[in-house]
């Protein structure tokens, strides 16, 4: 099915376990608001392991949507994530609130820490985007935040992982909204600026903590940035598969550049554009997609699978990523930045 095809349909719709070392104690609480999150921790290796699963397009009266809860709970068992991070269009049911349980259920069954951001999709069934937000926020192993209420979004919160009891990287979860508010202007939103200058604040904080140094991060949300197409004008190297032009906001508002000048992101990974799954390098900041992680409930990239993101304690800027196939196959390792530093690729 097509882009275009898809979307018309959504709109008819819209009307095993990890690692011990990487989790503290976790208090199962009577509401949301008395929840105590996991600590994240790089593990005795200095790894620490995300597992992205985007666009799942779950719908809980399809039983062959269950291939993406199968999914989940098979990239778990042999990957051993310390974190799922689900970058958005993850739930269609009409029953939003059913579909989402089932979604979250292998990790919460596998004691692995998780997080997640929305995508355009997420909150067309009659169910606000904060409202998608509190009802998982408190669930068992959720590191998902609702974010300022100050800024736009929901979703808009930082991850420290712990090296000990110092914090040693970060990781960005942002809310890349939805759709143009913008009269008459159709297409995808994009960041707005209260949400860029949260991420400045947030990242200057970070660094004055860290004697002055920027701390190393990931950014994860669901639109890509302009500068994924600026990319590929470019003819920038990527490591992957990319079948269709890169779907990203209307407007660049700025996101990248200020992430430039924070001298944080390593990289940022999105989801959106179902037949992409290729990561790149542009001004020294990798820009990679998820694999599809749905099955035919939207249109289908075969077979699905996870990007896997490790990174390390080393106080270095690299780390290395892959596209792990439902069949267990693992194919698009990359090394950033070391793949794509070539006399002949310009970044």
């Amino acid at each position: 099915m097509l882009r275009r095809d898809f979307l018309k349909t959504a709109a008819a719709i819209g009307a095993a376990a990890s690692s011990v070392s990487s989790v503290s104690t976790i208090l199962h609480a009577e509401s949301a608001d008395d929840y105590i999150k996991p600590k994240l921790q790089f593990t005795d290796n200095g790894t620490f392991k995300i597992a992205q699963i985007t666009d799942t397009h779950y719908r809980n009266d399809k039983d062959f949507a269950r291939e993406s809860i199968k999914l989940i709970a098979e990239t778990i068992e042999a990957e051993k994530p310390q974190l799922v991070v689900y970058t958005g269009d993850i739930v269609v049911s009409v029953n939003i609130y059913k579909g989402w349980d089932d979604i979250l259920s292998p990790c919460i069954e596998s004691k692995t820490p998780w997080a997640v951001v929305l995508g355009n999709h997420d909150d067309e069934a009659k169910v606000s985007r904060k409202q998608i937000i509190d009802h998982i926020k408190g669930k068992p192993f959720s590191v998902t935040e609702p974010g300022p209420e100050n800024i736009k979004g929901c979703g808009n919160y930082v991850l420290p992982i712990f090296d000990g009891n110092k914090t040693a990287f970060l990781i960005y979860c942002m809310d890349s909204n939805a759709y143009s508010p913008i009269k008459n202007l159709r297409g995808y939103d994009w960041f707005d600026r209260s949400q860029i200058e949260w991420y400045k604040s947030q990242s200057i904080e970070y660094t004055k903590n860290n004697e002055n140094k920027p701390l190393p991060a990931l950014a994860f949300f669901h639109i890509p940035l302009n500068e994924y197409a600026e990319m590929i004008h470019f003819k920038n190297k990527i490591i992957g598969e990319r079948n269709e032009n890169e779907c990203c906001g209307l407007v660049n508002s700025g996101m990248f550049l200020a992430m430039l000048e924070s001298r944080d992101i390593m990289g940022i990974f999105v989801g959106h554009d179902h037949v992409n799954d290729y990561v790149g390098l542009r001004h020294g900041i990798a820009l990679g997609y998820g694999r599809f992680s749905g099955t035919k409930t939207t249109y289908v990239k075969e077979p699905h699978g996870s990007r896997i993101i490790e990174i390390n304690n080393s106080g270095k800027r690299t780390f290395v990523t892959w596209i792990r196939l439902r069949n267990g196959e693992i194919i698009h390792k990359a090394e950033i930045p070391k793949d794509f530093q070539s006399p002949t690729v310009s970044n």
